[in-house]
């Protein structure tokens, strides 16, 4: 869906795979508008009400769908020779400045062919930061050459490094790359999962518009001091005025923070609209391992949804992969929090030397302000390949998108491993397994199915053996035959085990928690059951 580099400096082909079905599809619903290249050397006034208003004039406007002319020495690359070019870390900008923040640029060619401008703002005057071949490496010298007596054709996006990990040494912190995708990271972490500037009727019955940011202006930052950065978005039936205040992780918090404020305004109605999306992969794990001929335990880069409401109630939804395209509505009314998450942070869980799944980071959605009713809207498309992002989950406005109309969202969002605290009061799930229902050893009625969920933390922590505790469960179809609840001494988990009879194929809504004394003391587990074949 869109394509980054990794740490290193490096871009894989997983990536490039990523970018090609979501760029295909802005090519052919979207020809993006041309921006002010990075080389140009105006300066002007520079706020976010001075963008905002331009956005705003801009929506009411007609979409120039004009596509610029790439050279065909960066428009005829193709994977491999757009890995050729590399930013050179010596001309990143801002090497003077003590805040630790540094910019990067990313090459055009392959995938990107429509450039972005990317400006530094200082005391509210905003210029060009002035990128020129001369900021790349080339790794193949006839390349290298051809590029030096060609006009520079601009940027595709920018990345932001910050020492993140150690003081003395750089790592990537975020990511701006492909229509309006951008990644961040915490501690530790390595890419995975993206999110975006908004998503369009995504798999709706039409096509999916792809809005794109076009242009990046970055205020100088100072020591000690978030990183301000806004951005224009373009599409044929929206604009918008985005701004970033990011914030590293470091030793007081090991999450980076992006606090985002979107301005937007509509040129079209909208069918469905994505506030704050997130994108990720989930290939397998244990309840559809069975499915996959892989060495590995499990491979995702997300393993659930959280949904935290206003009413203190958690849902905790583990993602799934199967033949048939999931879609779940979750209504809320003003929610607390929603994210992907990658829960299990332990090596053996995934056995991949390579990926280390166990690195990639969890995202939080946290709405500032009263968002109203609406829905968290989660799609699960089927997937044979872990280079495929799979897995959606935004934020539905009940109230419908007009031609005419302005929205504004203000939201944070969390990066990093957001483990459960262990000053948590609810018990989390943290596990789901699923497999033949009934009891081992016998045969059993092949539509009966089983189950398994483990819960640790909260209340759950302190509690003995023989403690009394009730289960709340609840099948959309079918019937629970049984329900099991008991703790597993050789690790400590409380472990439910649901029987439920299936009947026919539809999709079944799975629902259950853990209940002491009349109240609810563990997350809600939610499960979508849709069959393998």
């Amino acid at each position: 869906l869109c394509m980054y580099s990794v740490p290193h400096h490096r871009l894989d082909r997983r990536a490039f795979l990523r970018a090609a079905a979501a760029t295909a599809a802005l090519l052919s619903t979207t020809s993006l508008t041309r921006v002010a290249l990075a080389q140009e050397s105006e300066t002007e006034a520079f706020d976010y009400e001075v963008l905002t208003e331009r956005m705003r004039a801009k929506a009411a406007e007609p979409f120039n769908a004009a596509v610029p002319e790439l050279p065909e020495l960066f428009a005829g690359l193709d994977y491999d020779g757009y890995r050729k070019i590399q930013f050179d870390a010596q001309h990143a900008r801002w090497l003077d400045n003590n805040s630790g923040f540094q910019v990067h640029a990313f090459p055009m060619g392959w995938l990107f062919k429509e450039p972005v401008g990317v400006f530094e703002v200082v005391d509210g005057q905003a210029a060009p930061f002035g990128f020129s071949n001369a900021d790349f490496m080339f790794y193949d010298k006839a390349m290298g050459e051809e590029a030096a007596a060609e006009a520079f054709p601009g940027i595709a996006g920018v990345r932001i490094n910050y020492p993140v990990n150690v003081a003395d040494k750089m790592d990537e912190l975020v990511s701006f790359l492909g229509s309006s995708y951008f990644r961040a990271l915490g501690r530790n972490n390595i890419y995975g999962l993206s999110a975006r500037g908004l998503a369009i009727n995504s798999w709706q019955s039409g096509p999916e518009e792809f809005p794109r940011f076009s242009a990046f202006w970055l205020e100088r930052p100072s020591e000690g001091k978030p990183l301000v950065a806004y951005a224009s978005l373009e599409g044929p039936s929206v604009t918008g005025a985005y701004r970033f205040e990011i914030t590293p992780a470091s030793d007081a918090a090991q999450e980076t923070v992006i606090d985002v404020t979107a301005r937007l305004f509509f040129r079209a109605d909208i069918g469905e609209i994505g506030i704050a999306p997130l994108t990720s992969m989930f290939l397998f794990a244990e309840t559809n391992r069975s499915s996959f001929d892989d060495y590995r335990p499990q491979v995702h880069d997300s393993n659930g949804l959280i949904v935290e409401r206003d009413g203190g109630e958690v849902f905790w939804r583990p993602l799934n992969n199967t033949p048939a395209i999931g879609n779940s509505y979750l209504w809320e009314n003003n929610p607390r929090a929603f994210g992907l998450y990658q829960r299990d942070r332990s090596f053996e869980t995934y056995q991949d030397a390579g990926a280390h799944y166990e690195r990639r980071p969890s995202a939080r959605v946290e709405p500032v302000g009263d968002w109203g009713q609406g829905s968290v809207r989660l799609i699960e498309a089927p997937s044979r390949l872990e280079a495929e992002d799979n897995i959606v989950a935004f934020w539905i406005p009940s109230e419908p998108i007009k031609a005419g109309d302005a929205r504004e969202f203000h939201y944070r969002l969390i990066w990093g491993d957001l483990l459960p605290r262990d000053d948590a009061p609810l018990a989390h799930v943290v596990e789901t397994r699923a497999g033949q229902g009934g009891v081992s050893g016998v045969a059993n009625d092949e539509k009966l199915r089983k189950f398994v969920i483990d819960f640790a933390g909260g209340e759950l922590t302190a509690m003995p053996t023989e403690a009394k505790l009730d289960v709340v469960a609840t099948a959309s179809s079918g019937e629970i035959t049984s329900t099991a609840l008991s703790k597993v001494e050789a690790n400590g988990v409380w472990r439910l085990a649901l029987d439920v009879m299936i009947e026919g194929s539809e999709p079944v809504e799975l629902k259950a928690n853990i209940v002491s004394t009349g109240r609810t003391i563990s997350e809600t587990w939610l499960y979508q059951w849709r069959a393998l074949a």
